[in-house]
C-alpha cells in the first residue's frame, strides 16, 4: 500500500474543494495548513516536509525562477487549480494617514516571506506604477518587512512595523468591515491564480488526487449553499462574503496540466517587475504536467 500524499494547502476559503476531495471522494492524502501561504510551502517542498503544495501562480513561478543554477527547484509546477485571477486588496493600519496606493513608494511593505504572493505582487504592483529602474544604484521602491502570517500583517500596519501589505481582497475584508485595517488600492494578477506544484510530477499517486479534486470542485460547483455554510462557519468569512466570492471564482474543469502560455506570461511579467533575473528561467523548465 502506497504512502498517504502530503499535501500543502492555504486554508482559505479557496480549499473548499479541496475539503470536500478529502472528505467526500477518498483523497488519500495528509493535508498540511500552510497560513502563511505560498512561500512556506515552498520552503517545505524543498524539505521533503510535503509531496504536494496547492498556491499561488506567482510564488511558484518566482521561486522557480530563482532556482536556476541553485542545483534544483524542489518541485515543478504540474496542475491548475484556479482559472479566473486573483484581486490582490492593498492594505494599510486603520488610523494611517495613506489613502491611496501612489504614497507607498519608499515605505515598508509587510509580506508574509521572502519569495511569497505577498512579495511578489508587491514588485508587480511597483512595476505597474514606474516605481522599478534598471539603474544599478537606485534604491528598491519598498522596504521590505516579512512578518510571516496574515494577523501578523494586520499587526504591523497598525503598529508602524509595516506601512501596507498586500493579501487576497476577501479574506482581508472582514478586517475592513470590523474597522482593524483600511483598504486603498487593489491590482490583480494578469494570470489564473492558483497552480499545483509536486516534488516529483512522476509520482503515481498524482492521478488519482487529480480525479479526487476534480470530483470535490464538481460537488462545490454543484453545491453552493452548502460550500457558504462551510465557508461561513469552519473558515474566517461570513456569509455574505462567502456568497459574494463564488460569483467571482472559477476552478479548472481538470486540474492536471498547465499551459506554457500561463507560466510564459507569468515568467515575463516578474522578469519586468524585476522578481526574476537574467533570461535562463523558461516555461519548459517549471512545468512538469503540461496541459494537452
Amino acid at each position: 500500500m502506497s504512502k498517504l500524499l502530503r499535501i500543502g494547502f492555504v486554508p482559505e476559503h479557496f480549499s473548499t474543494p479541496l475539503h470536500y476531495a478529502a472528505t467526500r471522494f477518498g483523497l488519500a492524502a495528509t493535508l498540511v495548513p500552510f497560513p502563511s501561504g505560498t512561500g512556506h510551502m515552498i520552503s517545505s517542498l524543498r524539505a521533503d516536509e510535503i509531496d504536494v503544495g496547492i498556491g499561488l501562480t506567482e510564488g511558484w513561478v518566482a521561486g522557480l525562477g530563482k532556482a536556476t543554477g541553485e542545483g534544483g527547484s524542489g518541485y515543478t509546477i504540474v496542475g491548475t487549480y484556479v482559472d479566473t485571477p486573483l484581486c490582490w486588496a492593498v492594505s494599510t493600519g486603520r488610523a494611517r494617514s495613506l489613502a491611496d496606493v501612489d504614497a507607498l513608494k519608499g515605505g515598508k511593505m509587510g509580506v508574509s516571506r521572502i519569495g511569497s504572493g505577498s512579495y511578489v505582487m508587491g514588485f508587480v504592483l511597483a512595476d505597474t506604477k514606474g516605481w522599478l529602474t534598471t539603474a544599478g544604484n537606485a534604491p528598491p521602491p519598498f522596504e521590505v518587512v516579512p512578518l510571516q502570517t496574515f494577523a501578523q500583517l494586520r499587526d504591523g500596519v497598525n503598529d508602524g512595523t509595516a506601512d501596507f501589505f498586500m493579501w487576497e481582497h476577501f479574506t482581508s475584508k472582514k478586517y475592513y468591515d470590523n474597522g482593524e485595517i483600511k483598504r486603498i488600492g487593489e491590482i490583480y494578477t494578469p494570470w489564473s491564480s492558483w497552480k499545483i506544484v509536486a516534488r516529483d510530477a512522476a509520482d503515481e499517486r498524482l492521478a488519482a488526487m487529480f480525479e479526487c479534486i476534480n470530483r470535490g470542485i464538481g460537488y462545490f460547483e454543484e453545491h453552493p449553499d452548502e460550500s457558504v455554510r462551510y465557508i461561513s462557519t469552519h473558515l474566517d468569512y461570513s456569509e455574505a462574503d462567502a456568497r459574494e466570492w463564488l460569483k467571482t471564482v472559477g476552478f479548472s474543469k481538470d486540474v492536471r496540466g498547465v499551459s506554457h502560455e500561463t507560466i510564459g506570461r507569468t515568467i515575463e511579467t516578474l522578469r519586468k517587475a524585476g522578481v526574476i533575473e537574467g533570461t535562463e528561467a523558461k516555461a519548459s523548465n517549471m512545468i512538469g504536467i503540461s496541459k494537452q
